[in-house]
């Protein structure tokens, strides 16, 4: 072509490379669709809502480029209009990996087609112009995802803490529910609270080491210092003990206790509240292990006001040996009154002692615990106070605070 004719002819060109990108958009639009169904499997698990956004993301991105090509001075700042209109939570459902792969089906689908789209002179330019524009579109996507990532860190923190105050003030299930479903908490799995004093400010661990040893241990972990006790839900762990074991040099030099497992996150506010009292109380208890259940300091709970613990200790312990004739638990109430004496237990019940050992070990059974070790006859010997109390009516009985 000579020199003279080369301006107009390849302006020329161009524009009908232009009218055949915008004729053969839909059908550019089609078979993008149909490559992203039978290449991409994540595509096929994704919610109805979230692949309708893929696909406007995926037609956003063949209009971009037209939009771009008809008009390269624009520096390709068109590209950022491919993500602004897809809702932000977009970015939760589909990874930067995926939206890569979603991007390089698009930009294959419109390079196949080059033949199609571009007279033989202007093929090149436009396969050039395919390969800037697939460049500059994995750039814009990996700047979204990261400002993305760098807000929903920030959004994240704030409602962590929000739901570690709610944990502690012992705020309703319904609103810890709503309030970890904005989180985006990622476990269905039962949950544990593990509840210790927090170490002084200069000695503490960053909250991000807290939380990624806590997830060694469980599906999902929540951290959070409250005042100065350091929190930390676990979601779906499978070893608990081992978990508390590892987790125990982030705690302050004091108690560290584990509060008793509830089925969902919505309940998490019972194993902290039971977490909280075994603080409050866990030195009432001689040689406490570090870490303690909940659970292990139902007396030294229930005798600090506790009402849970006193429930525990009633349905756990008392109600069992009230049952039936009731030889079980008068037998229990002797054999802790007379200090695990036998013979006078025996004569006080006037039976024989072998009938005293039978039904010590059918109490065992009934229990879980042995009322002749000491901390469990500690134990039964509360919760028997409180059963009675119960009995008669007197549990709480002058109490108007309710």
């Amino acid at each position: 072509m000579p020199d003279h004719e080369a301006p107009g002819a390849k302006t020329a060109a161009r524009a009908d490379t232009i009218r055949r990108l915008e004729a053969g958009q839909r059908t550019l639009s089609n078979l993008t669709l149909k490559r992203i169904e039978g290449r991409l499997r994540w595509f096929s698990q994704l919610s109805s809502a979230d692949k309708g956004w893929v696909v406007v993301l995926a037609n956003s991105g063949i209009s971009s480029f037209i939009e771009w090509y008809r008009n390269p001075t624009r520096h390709l700042r068109v590209i950022n209009d491919i993500f602004k209109s897809a809702p932000k939570e977009l970015v939760r459902s589909v990874s930067l990996q995926q939206t890569l792969q979603l991007l390089r089906v698009v930009v294959e689908v419109v390079e196949e087609r080059v033949s199609d789209l571009a007279r033989a002179g202007e093929q090149a330019e436009l396969r050039e112009a395919v390969l800037i524009y697939s460049r500059e579109i994995a750039f814009a996507a990996a700047d979204v995802y990261a400002r993305a990532a760098e807000a929903r860190g920030s959004w994240d923190a704030r409602l962590e803490a929000m739901v570690i105050d709610a944990l502690v003030r012992g705020d309703s299930v319904d609103e810890l529910a709503s309030r970890t479903a904005a989180y985006g908490w990622n476990s269905e799995g039962s949950i544990r609270v593990i509840m210790g004093r927090a170490p002084r400010r200069k000695d503490r661990a960053s909250i991000e080491e807290v939380r990624a040893t806590a997830k060694k241990w469980a599906e999902d972990a929540l951290v959070g210092v409250h005042s100065d006790r350091l929190l930390i839900v676990l979601g779906g762990v499978s070893d608990i003990e081992a978990a508390a074991e590892d987790l125990s040099p982030f705690f302050g030099p004091s108690d560290i206790v584990i509060g008793p497992e509830v089925s969902s996150f919505a309940e998490a506010g019972t194993s902290a509240s039971a977490a909280v009292w075994g603080l409050r109380t866990a030195r009432a208890r001689p040689d406490t292990p570090r870490p303690v259940f909940a659970d292990d300091l139902l007396p030294e709970r229930a005798m600090a006001g506790d009402r849970s613990a006193v429930r525990a200790l009633v349905t756990s312990y008392y109600e069992p040996l009230a049952t039936g004739s009731g030889q079980l638990l008068a037998t229990a109430a002797a054999y802790l009154e007379y200090g695990g004496a036998l013979e006078t237990t025996a004569r006080a019940l006037d039976v024989h002692p072998n009938t005293v050992r039978y039904r010590l070990k059918k109490l065992t059974e009934a229990l879980g615990i042995d009322p002749t070790e000491a901390r469990s006859g500690f134990v039964i010997r509360i919760a028997l106070v409180y059963g009675h109390l119960h009995s008669a009516g007197q549990l709480y009985a002058h109490d108007n605070s309710r």
